[in-house]
């Protein structure tokens, strides 16, 4: 099944397209991509390819996971969240498959990668199981672990929970990378569009130390006088 998923993916491949997405997830020498291989197929592609191996293995899924191929990657994150999606209320199965996806951390590698997977999968299961995996990845040394845990919170967002996003908001307020910045801000706007009056208790006493780029995002969706003057500290 694994080398006729692999066939298809090859198949699929466009050269021009992959020289686009080359720059664009910054694959360069010094990037936070580097090194990562693209072949230039299109997440709708990689979603229809992926839906008739929703029972790959895992020994399979930890080959794609393991590849310097990002389509493969991506398309190993699709088909383990089809999976935990058909378990439903299989609580057991979905631990697994939560597990198994916190030992690939490493693997997770770019910011498309966690934004399709962490809410659907750590978001879920931790919205049920409690949140001591979120902050611990929130307090980790590695990028791609520390957006997983502020991404992984849109599940509770959607459930108009709201405390947990804030509370990992909080943590990474000092974050240097802009990568972070930019999905902490997204994530608070995503708490504002629910309820602004939240979003701007919690700005209230940090707009104006917080990254320029999170403060950005998170009021994206303000009235424009509110928004031009939260961006002069005027509030």
């Amino acid at each position: 099944m694994l080398n006729r998923l692999k066939k298809e993916i090859e198949e699929a491949k466009n050269p021009e397209q992959a020289k686009i997405l080359q720059r664009f997830f910054k694959t360069g020498k010094g990037e936070y991509g580097e090194g990562d291989i693209f072949l230039g197929i299109k997440v709708p592609i990689q979603r229809k390819i992926a839906k008739g191996y929703t029972n790959l293995s895992f020994m399979d899924l930890q080959t794609l996971l393991n590849s310097k191929i990002h389509e493969e990657r991506l398309i190993a994150l699709i088909i383990l969240t089809n999976k935990y999606q058909k378990s439903k209320k299989d609580f057991v199965k979905k631990r697994q498959i939560f597990e198994f996806y916190l030992k690939n951390t490493h693997n997770i590698n770019n910011w498309d990668l966690v934004d399709l997977s962490a809410p659907n999968i750590v978001g879920d299961f931790s919205s049920t199981d409690g949140t001591e995996v979120i902050r611990f990845l929130a307090k980790s040394k590695n990028l791609w672990e520390r957006r997983i845990a502020i991404v992984s919170t849109y599940a509770f967002i959607k459930k108009r929970i709201f405390g947990e996003t804030l509370a990992i908001a909080d943590m990474l307020l000092k974050d240097e990378h802009d990568l972070i910045h930019k999905a902490v801000g997204w994530m608070l706007r995503e708490v504002g569009k629910r309820n602004q009056e939240v979003l701007e208790i919690f700005l209230k006493e940090r707009y104006k130390t917080m990254p320029r780029t999170m403060l950005r995002y998170s009021i994206e969706k303000f009235p424009e006088e509110k928004r031009k003057d939260y961006l002069k500290g005027e509030i």
